[in-house]
């Protein structure tokens, strides 16, 4: 029997028994199991979970959460970034998209935010996505957090496909180590992401 991958080992076990309504246990549990899985091998998640990979995205994929492997046009004029980013897809151009990346803010912080933008959720037929846009988080106090987190991506510089999170996973991929900072630590970015976000 083939091992399970990272996504099905966090949410086997005590996550069969927690009630649909207790949602704040549910993320707490699933925060507390991502933290235990110091070290995610991303390239193997990506082989782990190939029926979840799209060739690219569009109009369709904004509000949706995708992971991919990126590598910036400018980044030798960044002080750091993710090679790994994990977003919510807000915006398309012509010639790549606008996204929030969850990685630019430590564990915490990211379960504040997703709990603010589970209230802008969407039922579309059996899917959900965020009903969002840059303007909606602009706009909006309780999305304050996300301005760290808003980065721009070129379709050309994408080096992957893109994983689509399904959205009961996305409390367990928000929380899971997959973040791969380029010229510094993760906690170096998450102390400046909180300074900004206030």
């Amino acid at each position: 029997m083939a091992k399970d991958n990272i996504f099905q080992q966090i949410a086997t076990g005590r996550v069969a028994n927690i009630l649909k309504n207790d949602i704040i246990t549910a993320r707490e549990w699933f925060r507390q199991a991502a933290q235990k899985i110091l070290n995610v091998n991303v390239y193997k998640l990506f082989e782990d979970n190939k029926k979840d990979l799209v060739k690219s995205i569009n109009t369709s994929s904004i509000g949706s959460m995708f992971l991919f492997n990126y590598d910036p046009k400018t980044k030798d004029k960044l002080p750091y970034y993710d090679i790994f980013p994990l977003i919510f897809m807000i915006e398309i151009y012509n010639d790549g998209f606008l996204g929030i990346n969850l990685h630019y803010l430590p564990p915490y912080y990211r379960a504040k935010l997703m709990n603010a933008l589970y209230g802008i959720t969407l039922k579309e037929g059996d899917k959900m996505k965020l009903q969002v846009s840059y303007r909606i988080l602009k706009s909006a106090a309780k999305f304050r957090l996300f301005k760290p987190c808003v980065k721009r991506y070129l379709t050309s510089h994408v080096q992957s496909q893109f994983m689509f999170i399904e959205p009961e996973k996305w409390d367990i991929v928000l929380m899971l180590p997959t973040q791969r900072f380029v010229k510094a630590s993760a906690d170096q970015v998450w102390k400046d992401s909180v300074g900004m976000g206030r």
